[in-house]
């Protein structure tokens, strides 16, 4: 938890720093890669950290990346200008690749089926606290001490968290043939991080930096697909390659991918543009704002936690199709809230989607880790994380272009005699509404009712998404989802049905589920299952 806290927080804590850091390093136009070189460096390193911990451990994975965070972090306190500030983020999230897929595939390895929801829902807890405190620590550490504390605070809770780690974490590796060197696709690592590197550049900067159809936006496109054919070519003929085959092949994973990817979209809806509509419609402070987006933080870790008691008794793919159904018809009733409304409203909302995605995500996770043994967790792990980034990403580039195609319209028809000294992007509207007296009572009014459509059309959109997961989960997740050690799970499955009992059908949550009995808080590392009772745990537990 402690590992998890230095990636979520640091993806929260700078955003109200960004005025005291431009003040200081300048570089105004290019602030926006603080955030856009941290994601995308822990994105296109997922697979490759996923890989790396099923060929050497999960635990040197961990330290490397609990270092290479740490180092990121000091750099980026000592940064002298905006172009090295950057750099050292990026190699924060050369980190924080690490950390991300690494944690939630040792949580999988220690504990047995049925623990496993809470554990995760306390992981879950960490995003949740980070995403409400990072912002108001931030804000004080600018306001009364100097942004570079930021980055600092890192460090002693890393060093803690590495003296956790080194000291009481004990895996319990599978047998292995010493006789062979384990080998490392670093051709094809390298390939995987230019194809994503190039295609979620082009998503994060297109619209933004250059417009979409514009030379640079079409050139890191033509350049990210010839990289992905080269992924291809040079992982279909690596020893062991980074993004195995079979990742794809099996119906499990490939449908839960899909699925997670679909609502990675539907996750722009609420926590980039709800914010907006909360200031510029509601009228609300940032603060108030913040917390109506904050309500959906606090329902998820709960039903997470609560999922277990659903899937065992309908199976993981109904729960999971559940949770995106309920989440549809939520997304789809923010756009009967009355303008310009209350802000319990939108909040109560809130609250119902964090419920309905908390039992649509965590089954879905819980069910592809429980497919695989030890030595493909981490890499199925990755994929699930990586793919749902990357979903984000799109669905920052897709939303942000249907806002700004709805905003523009609504202003291009506004009134002749409102429409001199009318902003023309949403971010100058938000802006210009929280001036008092920059615009007429009538402009103000309009204004609102264009935001209050644009964002309209964004959870639509959304709600969209959400029905593509629900849709892809009726017609490509197997009806039960195999357990590791039966049939359907192997690696040369290509169905994914499996011939043995479901997950949700009740027997198999504490007998035939691979990834250890291990429940101790440290010490206690239990050995893979194979799908038969579970294996006995490698020492004596220290408090689970």
């Amino acid at each position: 938890m402690l590992c998890m806290a230095l990636a979520a927080l640091d993806s929260t804590i700078i955003a109200t720093a960004v005025p005291q850091i431009v003040g200081d390093l300048g570089g105004f136009a290019v602030f926006s890669w603080l955030f856009s070189g941290y994601l995308l460096a822990v994105t296109v390193t997922l697979p490759v950290y996923g890989k790396l911990s099923d060929t050497f451990g999960r635990k040197p994975i961990l330290i490397t990346g609990v270092i290479i965070f740490l180092a990121g972090s000091l750099l980026c306190a000592a940064a002298w200008n905006m172009a090295s500030l950057i750099a050292f983020r990026v190699l924060q999230g050369l980190g924080g690749g690490a950390l991300q897929g690494t944690v939630q595939t040792i949580a999988a390895d220690l504990y047995p089926m049925k623990e496993r929801p809470k554990i995760q829902a306390r992981l879950s807890t960490v995003w949740a606290t980070s995403s409400v405190a990072g912002p108001a620590l931030g804000g004080l550490l600018a306001a009364y001490a100097d942004w570079r504390w930021i980055f600092l605070v890192n460090l002693p809770v890393g060093a803690l968290a590495l003296w956790l780690v080194v000291r009481h974490f004990r895996e319990s590796l599978p047998a292995r043939d010493r006789t062979r060197r384990p080998r490392v696709d670093w051709p094809g690592a390298l390939a995987i991080f230019a194809c994503g590197g190039l295609l979620l550049t082009a998503l994060v900067q297109g619209g933004v930096a250059w417009p979409w159809l514009s030379v640079p936006s079409l050139l890191f496109f033509a350049g990210s697909a010839l990289c992905g054919a080269a992924t291809v070519l040079i992982e279909r003929r690596a020893a062991e390659p980074i993004i195995p085959g079979w990742v794809w092949r099996r119906r499990t994973i490939s449908a839960v991918n899909l699925a997670l990817g679909s609502g990675g979209l539907l996750m722009v809806a609420p926590t980039v543009f709800l914010p907006t509509y909360a200031q510029a419609v509601l009228g609300l402070g940032p603060i108030a704002a913040g917390f109506v987006l904050s309500t959906m933080t606090l329902s998820w870790p709960v039903s997470a936690a609560l999922s277990s008691h659903v899937y065992n008794r309908v199976g993981i793919r109904n729960c999971s199709m559940i949770g995106i159904g309920a989440a549809t018809l939520v997304l789809l009733t923010f756009l009967l809230l009355p303008y310009p409304g209350a802000a319990w409203q939108p909040a109560l909302l809130m609250f119902a989607l964090g419920a309905a995605l908390g039992i649509f995500q965590l089954p879905l996770i819980i069910g592809v880790q429980s497919s695989v043994g030890f030595e493909e967790r981490g890499t199925a792990t990755a994929s699930i994380l990586f793919c749902r980034q990357v979903g984000q990403c799109v669905g920052a580039a897709l939303f942000g272009a249907v806002a700004n195609a709805t905003l523009n319209g609504r202003l291009a028809t506004a009134p002749t005699d409102i429409r001199p000294g009318l902003p023309d992007d949403l971010d100058s509207v938000s802006h210009a509404l929280a001036s008092a007296g920059a615009l007429t009572e009538q402009a103000a009014d309009y204004l609102r009712r264009a935001v209050d459509v644009t964002v309209e059309h964004v959870y639509l959109g959304a709600a969209a998404a959400a029905g593509l997961a629900f849709l892809i989960l009726l017609l490509l997740a197997p009806r039960r989802f195999p357990l590791h050690g039966e049939p359907g799970s192997g690696p040369g499955d290509t169905s994914g049905d499996g011939a043995g009992s479901g997950v949700g059908a009740g027997a198999g949550t504490e007998n035939g589920v691979g990834g250890g009995a291990g429940a101790g808080t440290g010490s206690t590392a239990g050995t893979s299952g194979t799908g038969g009772e579970e294996q006995p745990a490698a020492g004596s537990a220290s408090g689970g």
